[in-house]
């Protein structure tokens, strides 16, 4: 089905959520046709933050609001859903587009599966009615689902259209880009030549890709590294875990802005705690790269000055490679709880392989090397 079409069948003119690569073709249509104007299309910090302002737009408006997603972000909608949205409370009606990743019989990541499965079961358990947009859906049969919808709608239900993979489709392309020189991989490289042995933690997509396509070039094993290939944003709090608990060990979290935005209180209680062994890393390339490139919410916030108010001891930026390893060097070196902002362009590299070693597999490396080393 051709988004456009969606789009007028859903009849409103106000969305905000978290990009998913499963709905590409919708989130380019809205950057194209709305970019990011606040008023019809915003981009939230995590799916919980789309579902509290899209009940500020109905509130104010009396309209229906869309929240778009990647069916992992289920999870963070439960709480507004249940405790704001649902008929027992407020009875707040919205629309929810779900990209189906982990689709059961449908091969995926790890980090999907389990999501996959529960995806239909945690929408029902939340009250919402749900309809499955496949690429053989016509846009009939959307139509009459939706004046299904409308009476539940009407209602103050909330109900949901659940997209599988290559069910939506939008002829045209966004062109993402941003002013920075260093990609993401240099900067990866560059954390682990500095880092030498000590333990790494990587945050979800093409981070922890690239991080383990480096250890192959380099003839290393995976072990120094944890990939956390799912739980988006909670890089920073298993890396505090770690370094709380292994406090002769420099411990390096290799984050993204996406990430860092997403629950962005970690960082309060990271500099709360003040380890002297943790460093965090966040690359900022502005993006939600790993699902398309659509921006995120990083522009015109100074996460330097963020980590300086959450207590972090020692404060670097880096738009270069010359400052990017001053900065790693003096964090190798210096005790301290230490955050570097690395600003990326936006980009990989079109072979960027897969992680061959399972989730388990790595957890276990991961822990044998924290006690051996």
């Amino acid at each position: 089905m051709k988004v456009e079409h969606l789009i007028d069948i859903l009849g409103t003119d106000f969305f905000t959520g978290v990009p998913d690569s499963q709905l590409k073709g919708l989130c380019d249509y809205l950057m194209d046709m709305y970019g990011t104007d606040p008023r019809h299309h915003l981009i939230a910090a995590n799916e919980g933050n789309a579902t509290a302002i899209a009940a500020g737009y109905h509130l104010a408006t009396g309209n229906v609001p869309v929240v778009y997603m990647q069916n992992s972000g289920e999870g963070n909608v439960v709480n507004p859903v249940a405790s704001l949205l649902h008929g027992k409370v407020y009875a707040i009606p919205c629309i929810f587009i779900v990209g189906w990743r982990g689709e059961p019989g449908v091969h995926d990541e790890p980090q999907h599966v389990c999501q996959g499965e529960i995806t239909l079961r945690l929408l029902s358990d939340m009250g919402i009615d749900h309809f499955v947009v496949g690429k053989e859906t016509s846009e009939g049969e959307m139509r009459a689902k939706m004046k299904e919808f409308a009476l539940l709608l009407q209602k103050g239900r909330s109900v949901a259209l659940v997209v599988r993979k290559g069910a939506l489709e939008y002829e045209g392309k966004a062109v993402y880009e941003n002013p920075y020189r260093m990609r993401r991989e240099q900067i990866i490289r560059a954390v682990a030549q500095v880092s030498g042995d000590d333990p790494v933690v990587s945050t979800t997509g093409k981070a922890s890709r690239e991080l383990f396509e480096i250890r192959v070039e380099n003839g290393q094993g995976h072990g120094r590294d944890f990939l956390t290939v799912g739980s988006m944003g909670h890089s920073s709090s298993i890396a505090l875990g770690i370094a709380l608990h292994c406090p002769g060990k420099k411990v390096w979290c290799m984050d993204g802005d996406g990430a860092v935005l997403m629950h962005m209180g970690a960082m309060a209680v990271i500099g709360q705690t003040a380890p002297e062994n943790l460093v965090h890393v966040v690359v900022n390339n502005g993006a939600h790269e790993s699902v398309g490139g659509m921006p995120t919410a990083i522009r015109g916030v100074d996460l330097k000055k963020i980590a300086e108010g959450c207590g972090y001891a020692h404060v670097y930026g880096a738009s270069e490679e010359r400052e990017l390893l001053r900065a790693l060097e003096l964090a190798k070196k210096e005790p301290g709880l230490t955050f570097i902002e690395a600003k990326a362009a936006i980009g990989a590299r079109a072979d960027l392989g897969r992680p061959t070693t399972t989730p388990v597999e790595n957890k276990d490396a991961f822990m044998e090397w924290l006690r051996d080393v």
